[in-house]
């Protein structure tokens, strides 16, 4: 998503969230000054820039229900709106700085590296949390039969075999799944060097 993009992503969760909130008779949560209330609005429409137009009205309707305080009339804060979000619609890949940040740290460059970074990848897509060493581990089993099936059709290849369709197709895909994977390290390591 590029600056432009951004922008009316912003622009559009401002319109179709913010705004019918505010328009319901919502107001800042108690215990929260003028400029926190706003720089958390700020936040939440970068956060959700990247939703459609029909799953903010979605959104929208969901977190009218969740509106706190005594009357039922206060902001919900950002966190519930964006737990709910998440259910919704779920970022791209590209869109994600926590799936940024794993493949642009050594351990996404040590799974691309190994040929087991489309399993992490899905299953960052999941949980939505930094891999800690069982998801790791995890990861690695489930990409093992597929780094070696790939290893022994690339020999094959490699040895002047013709691959079948079904061959040919799981390399395709497989080659595919791990330049995404690296096309998204790039992105990391890009936001990085900007920051």
């Amino acid at each position: 998503m590029d600056s432009a993009e951004q922008a009316e992503g912003q622009r559009r969760v401002r319109q179709l969230l913010v705004e019918p909130l505010q328009q319901r008779g919502l107001v800042k949560p108690t215990g929260m000054t003028r400029d926190e209330f706003e720089a958390m609005l700020d936040s939440l429409c970068a956060k959700l820039a990247y939703f459609t137009g029909q799953n903010l009205m979605a959104l929208e309707e969901i977190a009218a229900g969740m509106a706190s305080g005594k009357a039922r009339d206060r902001f919900p804060i950002a966190q519930r709106i964006l737990e709910r979000a998440g259910d919704i619609q779920r970022p791209a890949d590209d869109a994600s700085p926590l799936i940024r940040a794993v493949f642009a740290h050594g351990l996404g460059q040590e799974a691309i590296a190994e040929g087991w970074a489309p399993e992490l990848l899905f299953e960052l897509r999941k949980v939505r949390l930094w891999p800690n060493s069982y998801l790791i581990s995890q990861c690695r089993a489930k990409a093992d039969p597929h780094v070696r099936r790939l290893a022994q059709l690339a020999e094959h290849r490699d040895a002047g075999r013709v691959l079948s369709d079904a061959e040919a197709d799981f390399v395709k895909r497989r080659e595919a799944a791990l330049e995404k994977c690296r096309w998204i390290s790039s992105l990391g390591q890009m936001a990085e060097a900007q920051a």
